[in-house]
């Protein structure tokens, strides 16, 4: 069964950082292409970012840009969502998943071709 675990949660104050992980339990991460995103109460969940085999990284708003940064590290099977500069709209649960659509060199972060969701992280960013 392929599982993916996230962790790396908390409660940051706005302004703070925090960088969440993405282990994959029983297979090899670097075959699959990884994407992050988020569910705020009340909202549907978006995409954030995500990140080929290759390495090459899809971000999906300019709200995100220069403040998310998607990473991974194959020898460690852990994909990573780096986040600085964050705000309180930032506020939700962060999950990580597997993109299952054909194949494609580059990645979408958007969340109909993923599978293999993660429980979620709670990031809550608050004074």
């Amino acid at each position: 069964q392929l599982q993916l675990v996230e962790s790396g949660g908390g409660l940051v104050q706005p302004g703070g950082s925090l960088r969440l992980s993405c282990a994959a339990s029983g297979f090899n991460l670097d075959y699959y292409r990884i994407g992050w995103f988020r569910q705020a109460p009340g909202k549907e969940r978006e995409g954030i970012s995500c990140i080929s085999r290759s390495g090459i990284i899809t971000i999906s708003t300019d709200s995100m840009k220069g403040r998310f940064t998607i990473s991974r590290d194959n020898t460690k099977n852990t994909v990573y969502l780096q986040m600085t500069d964050l705000k309180p709209e930032d506020t939700a649960v962060y999950h990580c998943a597997l993109d299952r659509g054909p194949y494609m060199d580059f990645c979408t972060p958007a969340k109909g071709r993923y599978a293999n969701w993660g429980q979620g992280t709670q990031v809550t960013v608050s004074s």
